[in-house]
């Protein structure tokens, strides 16, 4: 795996990709753009495209041999353009080990990626809890441990803990048995996370709070900066934030609404890395509001969501209430454009999440939700319960307080759930 730390210049990239019957010429742009982008954000300068129109993907170089030969070529011109800096191909679909190990020795570029290897790769940069590092870590090593004797790599993989060389054990077998050493240390490691994080659940089940989802690069993290009041991380880059940010709805509302930033979404996202990631993405499955964040201003716009669709319906998000926010409205040049969104998607929130005035509006809109799931109740406390008064005040909003010789009277507006946990308080005489 090619480490970028290691070198001072700035690698250069060729993108490669297969373009199959069922893959349309705009398909295959956006696709490849995308991958750009994704290699611009592990810092590495495209330079190069180059595609092959074929029934799949070649089971034995990904790419037809006259293919291979033009692009052989153009690594050789591209040394001479940029001398001492090393060449890197990246394949927009994931290549078998075999398919990774003849692609280099056919082109002679310095390393060859692929777009789960470089989408891993980011991830693993921006992992910075000790759960989004665990679940990186764990899908990388799924990833490599496959292609360990193509890549001639079994005897550089690092010592993990418990591993040792048993009597005649090749350096392939012991890199394997590290890695599958580590694998299960990683999955009782995320398992106690996931255990921890089962108490926490139960402690806030009763809080009320809207997840922002959708394509990676949408404006999630902007529109989180806008709606919280908070320093959110914000990146014009792929991916920028993978763990799951809570912050409070600001201005504030009694109770009170929190607002998750959750990880965002791309085409071709590694199967096993969804799976990974589901516990971060559990902030969506928690919300009792789904926020679909859609970047109005790109063009695949369209597939964006059919992707977000997917996702949200394999980790069991598919039910939850949800409403689309189409942003970076400001970043519309044609008007037209816009209009026409406006006419297809009437359900739809436009903003922009640097607009103060939008972000008020859907601010109401938030608010105007949770309202909506309300009802009104009056609640009696003894004069002993006073403790439960700082309950109330917390979980409801108070129309009106008043007391008698019993003890005080409330006239409260809150959820079912809420209601129903003071209540059970209350009947059980606690103070």
């Amino acid at each position: 795996m090619y480490d970028l730390k290691e070198e001072e210049a700035t690698p250069v990239g060729v993108l490669v990709a297969v373009q199959t019957p069922e893959l349309d010429n705009q398909t295959l742009k956006e696709s490849l753009d995308e991958l750009g982008r994704l290699a611009k954000t592990f810092g590495i300068e495209v330079v190069a495209r180059h595609s092959q129109r074929l029934p799949s993907g070649g089971k034995k170089a990904y790419l037809g041999p006259g293919k291979l030969e033009e692009i052989a070529e153009a690594i050789e011109a591209l040394r001479i353009e940029h001398p001492g800096r090393p060449i890197v191909v990246i394949a927009d679909d994931e290549l078998s080990p075999w398919q990774s190990r003849k692609l280099s020795d056919l082109v002679k570029a310095d390393d060859i990626m692929d777009r789960t290897e470089l989408i891993l790769e980011i991830f693993h940069r921006h992992a910075h809890t000790r759960e989004a590092r665990a679940q990186v870590e764990l899908v990388r090593l799924a990833y490599q441990a496959p292609r360990m004797r193509e890549r001639r790599v079994g005897a550089d993989v690092g010592r993990v803990r418990g591993g040792g060389k048993g009597a005649g054990e090749s350096a392939l077998e012991l890199g394997r048995r590290q890695i599958r050493d580590r694998m299960a240390e990683l999955r009782r490691e995320l398992e106690h996370i996931s255990r921890e994080r089962e108490v926490q659940r139960s402690r806030r089940s009763e809080v009320r709070c809207v997840a922002l989802v959708g394509y990676t690069n949408a404006g999630k993290s902007t529109l989180m900066r806008s709606l919280t009041g908070s320093d959110v991380y914000v990146a014009d880059k792929l991916f920028a934030t993978l763990d799951a940010t809570v912050r409070s709805l600001s201005p504030p509302v009694t109770p009170g609404i929190l607002v998750s930033d959750t990880v965002g979404f791309i085409r071709k996202l590694p199967h096993d890395l969804v799976a990974s990631f589901k516990s971060t993405l559990e902030a969506a499955l928690e919300a009792r509001l789904l926020l679909h964040t859609v970047d109005a201003s790109d063009p695949a716009f369209e597939a964006h969501i059919e992707t977000t669709l997917a996702v949200l319906a394999e980790i069991g998000a598919g039910e939850i209430p949800m409403r689309y926010v189409f942003n970076k409205i400001d970043r519309i040049e044609d008007p037209e454009v816009l209009e026409r969104q406006r006419a297809a998607w009437p359900e739809a929130i436009f903003t922009s999440a640097l607009d103060e005035g939008d972000i008020a509006r859907l601010h109401e809109i938030i608010v105007a939700v949770f309202q909506g799931e309300r009802q009104e109740e009056t609640l009696r406390l003894k004069h002993h319960q006073g403790a439960i008064r700082s309950m109330i005040f917390e979980q409801c909003e108070v129309l009106e307080e008043s007391h008698d010789a019993e003890g005080g009277v409330y006239r409260v507006r809150a959820t079912p759930v809420a209601l129903a946990s003071i209540h059970k308080r209350i009947d059980a005489g606690r103070p």
